[in-house]
């Protein structure tokens, strides 16, 4: 049996890793239903907004995705803002979406289970 996203661990990315293919991300993203693919600032990437009622859960959920982000060394761009974070990743260095992007919303959403209402 093939191992959930959130299970799988980040592998390192490079200038010449493989670019997740339209089919692909199609075929990932049904295992993270919530996130979005969309353009933002020019790239391609997967999007989410949480929504929180206290600042103060925001900002500890934000600091969560930071903790785990970390610990993969896959980092992604998060905006956080009176009731809501919002939370895109994609691969820096290869200027849109990889497998490491989808195991990273993967995981973002266990934390958000733990951390939220959505």
């Amino acid at each position: 049996m093939e191992r959930l996203l959130h299970e799988m661990d980040c592998e390192t990315a490079g200038l010449g890793s493989r670019v997740v293919g339209e089919e692909e991300a199609d075929g990932y993203l049904l295992a993270v239903p919530a996130w979005r693919k969309g353009f933002h600032e020019g790239v391609e990437k997967l999007i989410r907004e949480f929504h929180f009622i206290e600042f103060d859960d925001a900002f500890a959920f934000t600091l969560k995705v930071v903790e785990l982000s970390n610990q993969q060394n896959h980092h992604p761009s998060i905006l956080t803002e009176w009731g809501k974070v919002t939370v895109y990743w994609w691969t820096h260095k290869i200027n849109g979406l990889h497998l490491n992007d989808f195991i990273m919303a993967a995981k973002t959403d266990m934390i958000a289970r733990v951390s939220m209402t959505v």
